[in-house]
């Protein structure tokens, strides 16, 4: 995962825009783009929520955590969470805030570092495609999976937006479902709720 194309699309987020600055934000602005409350008016964190109906015993794996603004929610809602990124200073920030059932992981660019079997859900959003040699880090993902788990999407489509980075950027729904049927996973299903990202649904082969 690059931290300076994850860190510009989030700035990107922010602006609306592509930004003409040459070095990434700080991890302090970054954590403010993060949770921004307008964020929540195209994110729809309760919509995502409801509709990953999970049980009260599920362990969650929210890759590319950031400062939490998922992984704080999953906690109300799942036994377990695992927030992972690969900047300690954002994972600090989630930690101040976790409930005791939520707890941090710092993740290599290639490896998210996550004990085998450990989740039944691995949620990714707006992360995917800034991470480097999909097809490894999906062989790690697949030991990670409990028996009957499943891999969750949310990422930007690949057309110019109001938000979010550069259609070159991003990777297609297309691109990442076929990455995924070819690294063993089958798309179980998809929802056209959040107005400016694709959400698919995963599950082992």
């Amino acid at each position: 995962m690059k931290r300076y194309a994850w860190m510009l699309t989030l700035a990107v987020v922010a602006l609306g825009q592509v930004p003409h600055q040459h070095h990434p934000p700080s991890s302090g602005e970054y954590a403010k783009v993060l949770e921004d409350p307008s964020r929540d008016e195209w994110q729809k964190p309760h919509d995502v929520i409801m509709a990953l109906d999970f049980k009260p015993t599920d362990t969650v794996a929210d890759i590319g955590a950031g400062t939490g603004y998922f992984a704080r929610r999953f906690a109300l809602h799942a036994g377990k969470v695992y927030a992972v990124d690969i900047d300690e200073k954002l994972l600090a920030i989630v930690r101040a805030k976790a409930p005791a059932n939520l707890v941090t992981i710092v993740a290599a660019p290639d490896d998210p570092r996550l004990p085998a079997q450990s989740a039944d859900t691995i949620f990714f959003c707006d992360v995917l495609h800034h991470i480097e040699n999909r097809p490894a880090y999906y062989a790690k993902l697949a030991k990670v999976l409990k028996p009957g788990g499943r891999i969750v999407v949310i990422d930007f489509y690949k057309r110019a937006l109001p938000i979010g980075p550069p259609p070159s950027m991003k990777l297609s729904n297309q691109q990442v479902i076929a990455e995924l049927r070819k690294a063993g996973f089958a798309l179980k299903k998809r929802l056209d709720t959040l107005p400016y990202q694709y959400f698919l649904f995963f599950e082992k082969r």
